[in-house]
């Protein structure tokens, strides 16, 4: 078993290029806080927030399954495979926390 930097699988692939996708909206997301983007009462009040914001959560989602498909399915041993689904756990168990405990 040998274990790599970069992803072989298509899947790993995937899974890496859906966390980096993340990592980028987030950027803007922040960029766009900073310029003066600001949220309403409810959360669609501002799209422009709203859209990055469900963007984002679906990055970090998406990356998290194909990560795990690629090492269960394809045996990906990719060290990017194993960093990219673990922070796409965490964008879910985030996402699942503020589904069942709004604030």
């Amino acid at each position: 078993m040998t274990i790599n930097l970069m992803p072989k699988t298509i899947l790993g692939r995937w899974s890496v290029g859906l966390i980096v996708l993340f990592l980028l909206l987030l950027v803007l997301f922040h960029i766009l806080v900073a310029s003066g983007q600001r949220g309403g009462e409810t959360f669609f009040s501002n799209p422009y927030l709203a859209f990055t914001g469900i963007f984002i959560a679906m990055s970090g989602i998406s990356s998290f399954f194909t990560g795990i498909f690629s090492i269960i399915r394809n045996k990906e041993r990719s060290i990017l495979v194993f960093l990219s689904t673990l922070i796409g756990l965490f964008v879910l168990l985030f996402v699942f926390g503020e589904i069942l405990f709004p604030h």
